[in-house]
This record gives structure tokens, C-alpha cells and sequence, in this order.
């Protein structure tokens, strides 16, 4: 057999929380350590999914951030190889760099979650009191993903300014792929879930500076993340 038939004839069932940082970092793992080496084809997502033991979709999530992470490329029609076993120091999500995410969410969801505290509606706040109880229960991580996107989103909206929400909105797919990205990589789900309670509390009180505050603390932990996976603790600053 191949490496790579060698590799995947290493059955290796995983349980079922967390399964899909689990496949992302034995996949991880095998490229940088060169088992799967530069050039290859990894295995169909359907092999994939009897080596860990796991359904196609958290292969997929895996594989989504595998390729973030620029260490793959999938190409259509043909499967997903493996480019390079570093990690890119130039992020790239859905047409946005990790570098224009830095840069813009802090002038755009700071001031938001601030206006929200002051104008948000009752409707508007038992929304983002029920994405805070779903997300502190939810432990599949797209899932979790799906809802965190839903509350920067509501929280710009809940900002009553149409370019807040508009801007959060365009960016929603790239906002989406980070946080996929650092959750696998950085465990960050229950550190984000008191983050962003302490931003809904500081709304539901109405005090846009705790408001600004908490959201500032929270894309600064993001952040921080996202410059140790890409091995840039020091990013430039402006």
C-alpha cells in the first residue's frame, strides 16, 4: 500500500463530542508531521468518515478548516490535496483576509453592541438572550458556528443603524470561517459563550459603554487567537 493507504488503514473511531476538532487535528497532524505529505489526495470524504467513525458533514467542517488554514486546496471535481504543511500567515476567508477582519470589526461591532444597549427592542434583546442559552448548550461546533453568527448579526441590527448591519451582514460567510477555524483550533466555545453574555448583559442594562467594552474584550480574544494559530503573536499595528 501507499502512505496514504497506509494512513487511512489506521482506523481510528473517535467519540462523538467534539468530533469534528478531533478530525481536524489528526488530519492536522499527519501534514504536518509530513504522513500525508505536500501533493497528495486525501482520502474521499466517505473514507474518511469510516476512518474516524464519523458522519461526511463533520468531515467536511474539518476539511473547510484545513483549507482556511491554507495547509489544502480542494479542487473541483478532482478531491482535496495537500499544498503545504505550514500554515498560511495570510488567512484568507470567503474573500476576506484575517488582516481586514482585525482591522474593520472593531469600527463596526463595537459601536454597534454600544447603540444596541441603547436602542435595542425587547424583541431584539430575548433573541440574543435565546442565542446565548442555545449557544452554552451546543456542542456540535458548526452548529455552535451557525449561532454565533446569528448573534453579531442581530446585535447590528439590534444597533438600528443599516450600515452596521449591512457591513456585519456582507461579511457574515468570512465572520463565520474564522470562528469555525479558531474553535477547532483554539477551543475558544466556552471562553466565547461568557463573552458574549457579558455583551447581552451589558445591553439588556442599557449601558452602551459596558456594551463597547465587553465587545472590544471579545474580538481582542479572537484575536489574540487568530495571531498564535498563524504564529504571529505580534500582529502589525496600525
Amino acid at each position: 500500500m501507499n502512505d496514504v493507504a497506509d494512513w487511512l488503514s489506521e482506523t481510528r473511531p473517535i467519540s462523538r463530542k467534539n468530533a469534528a476538532e478531533a478530525v481536524f487535528d489528526d488530519i492536522r497532524s499527519a501534514i504536518i508531521s509530513g504522513q500525508l505529505a505536500v501533493g497528495i489526495r486525501l482520502p474521499s470524504e466517505a473514507q474518511l468518515a469510516e476512518r474516524y467513525g464519523v458522519s461526511r458533514p463533520i468531515v467536511r467542517e474539518a476539511l473547510r478548516s484545513l483549507q482556511t488554514l491554507g495547509l489544502t486546496q480542494t479542487r473541483t471535481g478532482s478531491g482535496t490535496y495537500v499544498v503545504t504543511a505550514k500554515t498560511s500567515p495570510e488567512l484568507n476567508y470567503g474573500g476576506y483576509s484575517a488582516r481586514d477582519l482585525f482591522e474593520a470589526r472593531p469600527f463596526i461591532e463595537v459601536p454597534a453592541a454600544s447603540w444596541a444597549a441603547l436602542r435595542r427592542t425587547e424583541r431584539q434583546l430575548a433573541g440574543l438572550l435565546e442565542l446565548c442559552d442555545k449557544m452554552e448548550i451546543e456542542e456540535e461546533p458548526h452548529l455552535w458556528v451557525q449561532l454565533d453568527s446569528q448573534f453579531h448579526c442581530l446585535i447590528a441590527e439590534s444597533s438600528e443603524n443599516a450600515l452596521f448591519a449591512k457591513i456585519v451582514s456582507d461579511a457574515r460567510e468570512a465572520i463565520s470561517l474564522q470562528s469555525e477555524m479558531v474553535n477547532l483550533m483554539a477551543g475558544r466555545r466556552a471562553a466565547s459563550n461568557i463573552e458574549h453574555r457579558r455583551i447581552v448583559e451589558a445591553i439588556k442594562a442599557g449601558s452602551g459603554q459596558e456594551a463597547r467594552e465587553a465587545m472590544e474584550a471579545h474580538l481582542g480574544q479572537v484575536k489574540q487567537a487568530v495571531t498564535t494559530i498563524i504564529g504571529e503573536d505580534r500582529p502589525q499595528q496600525a
